[in-house]
């Protein structure tokens, strides 16, 4: 960081139901910490919201920071991650070097010089009075794909191209992704690594599609390929039309968890408290955790962290679990696998069927609903498989290097 940094930024947000969005308040930069204040013309408004209730309530004053946190959660949800954040310094550097890192900016650099089409229903401007949208891009899904993989290799970046691939940089992951819109639909595009020796982008349409099968809420996806390249497009959940923004906060800002240091202990079981206090049809919502853990063991994703889970945030303060996404089986070299996070309250996070089974109760169900769920998803998964295997275009060797050995790896069986 550098003395040139930004020390505030404007955080303007899209009211439900409002295709156009309004002044919601500052973020001061004082070193590391980062305050917010709502504006007092936000707060008169009959239909203003606060952003997150628990971090920042809507009162006036600065706001700081709970906990070990230096900026709200709900703030650094709207943040690119890691892809992002390298798409934005291949930019000011012209290319990216092994040496090149990402906290040569600043926070609210990032937050400013990121794509304004962001996940959830916040974005960032020099501005409290006029919202100046950055540009979006005419490059098509082949010269941008190229354009990563420049990125990727340490290329040189063409100045429309850098500018292009800002607008995906921010949403979340450490993948190459895009932004687009095709069809009135909008969409994630992710595209395979250059670094990838395993079918990844297709790994997780199957993963995807799979959960779909056995009933999850998943966001739509669909595996095509562009310039011989795999690539999934993933439906956008945040969306509803209209111009329309939802606002979303991630697992790791309702468990009050820092980005760094604080995501290893990220707990479903807190989760779940979190979800009977807080969430709208809590015994649903709970079924619903309590599948999606059961199938991410079976399916051999074991990059279950909080920042890969999120919720609507309603006007009322109410929390509402979004669509799963970012389900993707895992390298394993050996049967043993662990979760991201633990799954009962003894902290167990074992990545066996009898663990859900002995934290079953957290999630309001018996021991014959627990095993009725995998039992449920087992079945579909043996059966369908093949089916998802042909709509997600993976080859026979695909599908020998991901069936029983991600997906469905005997170790989950074991007791």
């Amino acid at each position: 960081m550098t003395s040139s940094d930004p020390r505030q930024a404007f955080v303007w947000t899209w009211l439900p139901g409002a295709s156009e969005p309004v002044v919601a308040g500052r973020i001061d930069a004082d070193g590391p910490m980062h305050a917010f204040t709502y504006a007092r013309s936000y707060r008169q408004r009959l239909d203003a919201m606060s952003l997150y209730e628990p971090e920042l309530p809507l009162e006036p004053g600065q706001l700081r920071p709970v906990g070990d946190l230096t900026i709200a959660g709900c703030l650094r949800d709207s943040a690119p991650d890691a892809w992002g954040q390298r798409v934005i310094l291949a930019r000011h550097l012209g290319h990216l070097t092994r040496t090149s890192d990402v906290s040569e900016l600043s926070l609210l650099t990032y937050f400013l010089e990121s794509g304004t089409d962001r996940i959830g229903a916040l974005d960032f401007q020099d501005s409290p009075t006029e919202y100046v949208p950055r540009p979006t891009s005419s490059a098509t899904l082949e010269q941008l794909m190229g354009a990563a993989a420049d990125i990727e290799n340490g290329r040189l970046l063409p100045p429309a191209l850098a500018e292009a691939l800002t607008r995906g940089t921010s949403i979340g992951g450490a993948r190459p992704k895009v932004l687009l819109t095709d069809q009135g639909r909008d969409l994630i595009a992710k595209f395979s690594s250059t670094t990838d020796i395993r079918p990844v982008v297709k790994a997780e349409g199957v993963a995807m599609d799979l959960a779909r099968r056995v009933g999850l809420n998943v966001a739509p996806v669909q595996v095509t390929e562009v310039a011989g390249k795999d690539v999934l497009l993933v439906e956008r959940f945040d969306r509803p039309g209209g111009g329309q923004r939802r606002h979303l906060a991630s697992a790791l800002t309702i468990l009050g968890l820092d980005e760094f240091t604080g995501a290893r202990y990220g707990s479903y079981a807190d989760l779940a408290d979190h979800i009977r206090q807080s969430f709208t049809s809590p015994a649903a919502t709970l079924r619903e955790l309590f599948s999606r853990v059961v199938f991410n063991i079976l399916v051999g994703n074991t990059d279950d962290h909080p920042r890969n889970h999120a919720a609507y945030v309603n006007a009322d303060g109410s929390l509402m679990l979004s669509p799963a996404y970012d389900i993707c089986p895992q390298p394993r070299s050996v049967p043993q696998a662990n979760q991201a996070m633990a799954i009962g309250r003894d902290g167990q996070r074992t990545s066996q069927i009898i663990t859900c089974l002995t934290a079953c109760e957290t999630y309001l169900l018996s021991s014959a609903q627990a095993q009725a769920i995998i039992d449920e998803q087992i079945e579909i998964i043996r059966t369908q498989w093949d089916e998802a295997a042909r709509a997600a275009r993976l080859t026979e060797l695909d599908r020998r290097q991901l069936y029983g050995r991600e997906i469905l790896n005997e170790f989950i069986f074991r007791e």
